[in-house]
């Protein structure tokens, strides 16, 4: 089995990845989870945006008397210095890190990354959506508990991470990067590489919807939409579709009007009964669902998911 592990994960305050609110970890050894540890963070000025807060719980009162990121990382930082860092979606908890450390002037740590994204792909295929709490019921058979609780999701990803290596008889290093076809990604002071899918990588060209151009100084290849082929359907609560594309687009990702086999993930917002009929789904989920029963790799997101999964986007106060 893997040594040294540290499952990781964080909750932010606001839009800005910088805003870390909430640090948790779960320590890993000989094949199970030791210790949970959780920190309450105060972002800076204190200030929450109200979606964040609706997600993870997390407000002004809890952290006004809680140190800032400095003092905290003191703490943490011997936990996971060396080790290697577990995330479910390590683009935005190593994106959040990142930002916070460049925030304050602090230098990056050493240590060694993996996500549990592509890990549970390759376990288990197929899943209309890979969002930790889908993927821990899915393999446990059972919900998860606090989602959206840095701690709580902390020792869902270790679990997550030690019942896929079991279920594919995986106890290296090496036969991890080979069984999912990944390398593992390291951060130190002078350099930076998050876990990257193995493939042939041939330059792929970004074509967005109709009209729609990206802002190439907000491109973000940490982003969990960057280098991915995203559709919109149905109505959205919190912004307008157009919007949702620019978006996309802007961080890097493909902003695309169909879902096809190339389409990476879709996103359902509020279907129309009077268009869609009595099944509740658009002709572009169905087709999803469709392409997924064949095997194809696509995920579909609700609008609540999108939200969460992203960085940087500021929704509307008043759509």
């Amino acid at each position: 089995m893997l040594n040294s592990i540290v499952a990781f994960d964080v909750e932010t305050a606001t839009f800005q990845r910088s805003s870390i609110c909430e640090i948790g970890i779960a320590i890993v050894k000989n094949g199970e989870i030791v210790d949970r540890k959780r920190w309450l963070v105060q972002p800076p000025h204190n200030e929450y945006d109200e979606f964040n807060t609706y997600l993870h719980g997390i407000g002004p009162d809890d952290t006004k008397d809680k140190p800032l990121f400095p003092e905290v990382w003191k703490e943490v930082l011997p936990f996971i210095e060396n080790k290697i860092v577990v995330c479910h979606n390590s683009a935005f908890d190593m994106g959040a890190l990142r930002d916070a450390l460049t925030l304050y002037d602090l230098e990056f740590p050493t240590f060694d990354i993996m996500c549990t994204l592509r890990v549970s792909r390759k376990t288990i295929p197929g899943l209309g959506s890979y969002t930790l709490d889908s993927v821990y019921s899915n393999l446990f058979e059972k919900e998860m508990e606090n989602h959206h609780h840095a701690c709580d999701d902390a020792a869902a990803c270790a679990e997550i991470l030690l019942e896929c290596l079991r279920r594919n008889d995986v106890s290296s290093r090496e036969q991890t990067e080979e069984m999912f076809a990944l390398k593992i990604g390291h951060i130190s002071p002078d350099s930076y590489c998050n876990q990257h899918a193995i493939r042939n990588c041939g330059s792929k060209q970004a074509v967005g919807a109709k009209d729609i151009v990206g802002d190439q100084s907000k491109i973000d290849p940490d982003n969990y939409f960057f280098e991915k082929a995203v559709c919109f359907t149905g109505a959205f609560s919190f912004s307008t579709r157009k919007e949702l594309q620019q978006y996309i687009a802007d961080v890097g990702g493909t902003p695309v009007d169909g879902v096809t086999k190339k389409t990476d993930i879709l996103v359902v917002g509020q279907q129309d009964f009077r268009v869609v009929g009595d099944t509740g789904m658009s002709s572009k989920q169905r087709k999803a669902y469709d392409l997924l029963n064949k095997g194809q790799e696509i995920e579909i997101l609700s609008e609540t998911d999108f939200l969460s999964l992203t960085s940087g986007f500021r929704v509307k106060e008043n759509p």
